[in-house]
């Protein structure tokens, strides 16, 4: 049987959301295939970005509105549950957060996490699920952390089912992993291994007052400036902000893309791009950067192409802003570097 440790906040997002990727988020394409029950509050509702909200005032037919997922009473059965599907091809497991939020007397007494592969979505009910989080109570009203202590599955998976013992709420479901993108077969292949499908992975960041720094590397250009990564407004001279990424491959990086769509009034003044070629163990300070992209003038709500003329290997890459603002996405282009 896995084992599992109990973090607190602080930790979780050091030693898991810095280093993976939640692999079923909405954002990133995540799905739900299928459940046993959301009689008070739909199941979609966990891989929601947002943070949830209440309003006490608000009723349904079903009873009480909860932003979550909530079934009925008395169930019969083991558990209630949910089927995913990743929104990248496969991952390793690491670990997730379970969220309560509101649910204070009809929340989850306890969950645990299993995941399978399959090739055809339909085959979940007949499929076997391996333990990535065992049976683990959770409390009222609050966020859980929940990693695996024997580090990331060695297997790769597809789908993830979470169960909820007996029946409740959960407000919130994430689920961490490292990602397995498709390398392409034919190495002159371009292709954005920043991207989160591809396995890349927002690793350090200034600042995220207003949008998360991961939306960076999601498919699309969004919806509104609430889907992209926007920090505090500075008064300081001489500010920046900044953000790093781990590519998904070394890649020999022909092209950056920076997009400001939606940010109108609040897009950075410049940028500057910076690559490195980063050994493992080796720290982001310690490491011999490079500028990929001089500092430039940004607009707003558009997309900023450069194409560089010297093709150079990166492991990471780091964009700066100056002083401070919103970017909606950031593209990195090139081939992989063997």
């Amino acid at each position: 049987m896995s084992k599992v440790q109990v973090l607190d906040e602080q930790e979780f997002q050091e030693k898991i959301v810095q280093r993976y990727t939640d692999i079923i988020g909405e954002k990133l394409g995540g799905q739900v295939l299928a459940f046993s029950d959301e009689w008070f509050a739909a199941a979609e509702n966990l891989i929601k970005p947002k943070a949830p909200i209440r309003d006490a005032t608000r009723f349904t037919h079903s009873g009480a509105w909860y932003d979550g997922w909530e079934t009925r009473r008395h169930n019969t059965a083991e558990s209630d549950w949910v089927v995913f599907k990743m929104g990248v091809s496969s991952a390793s497991l690491i670990g997730c957060e379970v969220d309560t939020a509101f649910f204070n007397g009809n929340h989850a007494p306890a969950i645990s996490v299993e995941a399978t592969t399959l090739s055809d979505d339909s085959q979940y009910a007949s499929a076997d699920w391996d333990e990535i989080i065992p049976k683990i109570e959770c409390g009222p009203s609050q966020k859980h952390f929940f990693v695996r202590a024997d580090g990331v599955t060695e297997k790769k998976y597809t789908h993830v089912r979470i169960q909820m013992y007996p029946d409740g709420g959960i407000a919130r479901f994430r689920l961490y992993g490292e990602v397995h993108a498709v390398i392409p077969l034919d190495v002159e292949t371009v292709i954005d291994t920043a991207s989160a499908v591809n396995g890349g992975v927002c690793v350090d960041f200034s600042d995220q007052h207003f949008g998360s720094a991961d939306n960076l590397l999601l498919p699309g250009r969004g919806h509104d400036m609430s889907d992209g990564w926007e920090t505090k407004r500075s008064r300081t001279p001489g500010h920046i902000d900044y953000a790093t990424i781990r590519l998904g491959f070394k890649t020999n990086v022909s092209k950056v893309v920076v997009d400001t769509a939606h940010f109108r009034g609040n897009f950075p003044q410049y940028v500057t791009v910076e690559g490195a070629s980063i050994n493992p163990g080796e720290s982001l300070e310690t490491a011999k950067w490079e500028t990929v992209v001089e500092k430039t003038k940004m607009g707003p709500d558009a997309i900023h192409e450069f194409e560089l003329k010297e093709k150079k290997p990166s492991t990471h890459v780091k964009i700066t802003l100056y002083p401070d603002g919103g970017v909606k996405r950031f593209r990195v282009f090139g081939t992989v570097a063997a």
